[in-house]
C-alpha cells in the first residue's frame, strides 16, 4: 500500500483525501489540523473515523478541501477518511457503517424561487 485516494462530500464542500502509512500527521490544505480547524469540535469530527477503528497515529493524511463552510468541510473530510480506512482494511466497514460514518449526508440548501423572499418564505402580505 503506497497511497490511497478517496473523496468525501458534504453540502457544497469537496474533500480529496490521501492516506498513507506514517506517524499520524493530518495536513489540510498544507496546514496542520489544529491550524486549519480552530474549533475542537471540528478537530474531533475529523479524527472520529480513526478513533472508531483505533488506528490513530498509524497513517499520515493529506487533504485538499474546497467549497462550503467550516462545518461542511469537516464532515466532508470525515467521510473521505472513513472511505480510505475501508480501502485499507475491509473489516473496518461494519464498524464505520454502524457509527454512520460511511453515509453521505445528501442534504443541500434549497434554491431560492422567484416570487418568494427565500426558498419558501413569501413576501409579507398586505391587505390594505
Amino acid at each position: 500500500m503506497d497511497r490511497i485516494n478517496t473523496i468525501g462530500r458534504r453540502k457544497t464542500a469537496v474533500a480529496r483525501v490521501y492516506l498513507k502509512p506514517g506517524k499520524g500527521e493530518v495536513k489540510i490544505n498544507n496546514k496542520a489540523l489544529d491550524a486549519y480547524f480552530l474549533s475542537e469540535i471540528h478537530q474531533t469530527l475529523v479524527k472520529q473515523p480513526l478513533a472508531v477503528v483505533k488506528s490513530d497515529g498509524e497513517f499520515d493524511i493529506t487533504v485538499n478541501v474546497e467549497g462550503g463552510g467550516i462545518r461542511g468541510q469537516a464532515e466532508a473530510v470525515r467521510l473521505g477518511i472513513a472511505r480510505a480506512l475501508v480501502q485499507v482494511n475491509a473489516e473496518h466497514k461494519p464498524v464505520l457503517r454502524k457509527e454512520g460514518l460511511l453515509t453521505r449526508d445528501s442534504r443541500m440548501v434549497e434554491r431560492k424561487k422567484y416570487g418568494r423572499r427565500k426558498a419558501r418564505r413569501r413576501f409579507q402580505f398586505s391587505k390594505r
